[in-house]
């Protein structure tokens, strides 16, 4: 699966898109650990989503980050995308 920031994936064309895909994880806060973990783990997920609608590629991701909690104890990490299927 090709995941990527950028709205379209160099050499190769978009002939279909099948849909906004999403990834969160919420954990704990050990920030450098965690952080990593956290968004490895959204990616993950997203991606699945977007094979499950047959996607070679979600383009367009955007990551972001949000401290929870009354203590701010808590990181979630959503992820998002457009899943398409490539050429």
């Amino acid at each position: 699966m090709i995941v990527t920031t950028t709205p379209a994936v160099e050499g190769r064309k978009i002939v279909a898109y099948k849909g906004i895909v999403f990834g969160e994880v919420v954990s704990g806060v050990n920030f450098i650990k965690e952080l990593q973990e956290a968004r490895e783990k959204a990616l993950a997920e997203m991606s699945e989503r977007a094979a499950k609608l047959g996607a070679d590629a979600v383009v367009g991701v955007d990551v972001d980050y949000e401290v929870l909690g009354e203590t701010n104890g808590m990181l979630m990490v959503s992820v998002s995308g457009t899943a398409v299927k490539l050429d």
